[in-house]
């Protein structure tokens, strides 16, 4: 997921601050105990778009315990808190469209879709590709699908060509890598020159509209071209 969410008032004077909703739940005398978390959980989740059991273990597990709460909190806003409880993950999505509202999920007023080029979809595509592997050998779930920045380098260069020099080679993957950390999808790279594959690449990248960027890209390789426009259908 990795998108960004606006600030409700600009939209609509009428839509209130995810805080504020939160603050409106009604809460019960059985209950009292668990409205703070419930409300820090959807927070979180409208605030990065997804939580991840690895790096805040208690609240992944209140959003699993509370998941019902949550979703309560979001429903005013068309969100829908979704779980992968293999690989500890919670997500948000859009709700799903009812036949009363035909329009693009995205057009949600909170969530702003940040459009990928396609460098960042070829990148996407390959991480993808990585991440499946790492999982059909250590299994679902598995926790650190690490990468090295030099087995990344010759897979882009295989599509994108060589810039001429190792440092350009090396400064444009690291530009397209933090490109992606903005989405949630790889962390920074480490001192070992290594990323981390986060799981959230397994519920935003289409697989059959990826390996097709894949092979589109090998056939514009091969013809010495690479197109610079924007892309965002390979995600979707």
């Amino acid at each position: 997921m990795g998108d960004k969410f606006d600030d409700p008032s600009a939209e609509s004077g009428t839509m209130q601050s995810p805080r504020a909703i939160a603050d409106r739940i009604e809460v019960g005398e059985a209950v009292v105990g668990t409205a703070r978390q419930t409300k820090d959980i959807a927070l979180e989740l409208l605030k990065y778009g997804l939580l991840e059991q690895a790096k805040k273990p208690n609240l992944y597990r209140s959003a699993v315990t509370y998941r019902d709460d949550v979703n309560r909190v979001l429903e005013p806003l068309d969100l829908v808190a979704k779980l992968d409880e293999v690989r500890g993950l919670a997500y948000l999505v859009v709700a799903v469209k009812t036949p009363d509202n035909e329009e693009d999920e995205w057009s949600h007023p909170l969530v702003r879709r940040q459009r990928l080029n396609l460098e960042q979809s070829l990148l996407v595509a390959i991480l993808r590709q990585q991440f499946v592997a790492y999982e059909q050998e250590a299994g679902i779930g598995a926790s650190d699908a690490m990468l090295a920045i030099d087995e990344l380098l010759p897979q882009l260069q295989m599509y994108l060509g060589n810039l001429g020099s190792d440092a350009q080679e090396r400064k444009r993957l690291g530009n397209l890598l933090e490109q992606l950390k903005g989405h949630g999808i790889v962390s920074e790279i480490d001192e070992h020159d290594r990323v981390t594959i986060r799981p959230i690449i397994a519920h935003l990248a289409n697989p059959e509209n990826l390996q097709n960027l894949l092979c589109a890209f090998s056939v514009e390789a091969t013809q010495g071209k690479v197109a610079e426009n924007g892309t965002d259908e390979f995600l979707s």
